[in-house]
């Protein structure tokens, strides 16, 4: 097993040898972030009592939809730091999916957790911008990670509209959602 290096001349160098380090690094990465939010969704009462648009997709489907979006932004790390041109691009790159992480995280935390979907909404806008900034970072150098990124920006996109209208529909939250 060979010592950790970002790049090693022009041979790239990973954590287990072979190409396995990044996948193992992005694949526990995706999963530690699935498992945040999920432990932070807390579907009580409380959010089984919001008023919900008929349009929102049944409870059953966001485990799979999620499960695939972690699965392509892994993958697109993976093919993003693979791509990447240098050292420089590739630290940019983690740290953008590091913000990304913790916006996705804090969206979780702040609809279930806090019950507060209206500060929900406001997250919604760094979260799709993070993910519009992963897309364009890496179209120059990884056009196929920044398409497999465009399945989540939509659904986040269709989220922020789900959020957006439970909102209107309950709104408002303030002490009401702290009381209960």
């Amino acid at each position: 097993m060979r010592e950790t290096e970002f790049w090693d001349g022009n041979e790239r160098v990973t954590f287990f040898g072979g190409n396995w380090g990044p996948v193992l690094v992005a694949a526990a990465a995706a999963a530690l972030t699935a498992l945040a939010g999920g432990l932070a969704t807390r579907l009580g009462p409380w959010y089984w009592n919001l008023r919900k648009p008929s349009w929102q997709p049944p409870p059953w489907l966001f485990g799979p939809v999620w499960t695939t979006i972690f699965a392509l932004i892994a993958g697109a790390g993976v093919i993003g730091w693979e791509s990447a041109p240098d050292t420089r691009s590739g630290i940019v790159l983690i740290g953008l999916f590091a913000i990304n992480a913790l916006v996705n995280i804090a969206w979780s935390v702040l609809f279930f957790t806090m019950k507060r979907p209206d500060w929900a909404l406001m997250d919604i806008v760094p979260l799709w911008l993070s993910i519009a900034a992963l897309i364009l970072t890496m179209q120059p150098y990884a056009a196929r990670a920044s398409l497999l990124l465009v399945p989540y920006l939509l659904w986040v996109s269709f989220a922020g509209y789900l959020n957006w209208t439970i909102v209107r529909l309950n709104e408002p939250f303030g002490a009401v959602a702290g009381a209960e």
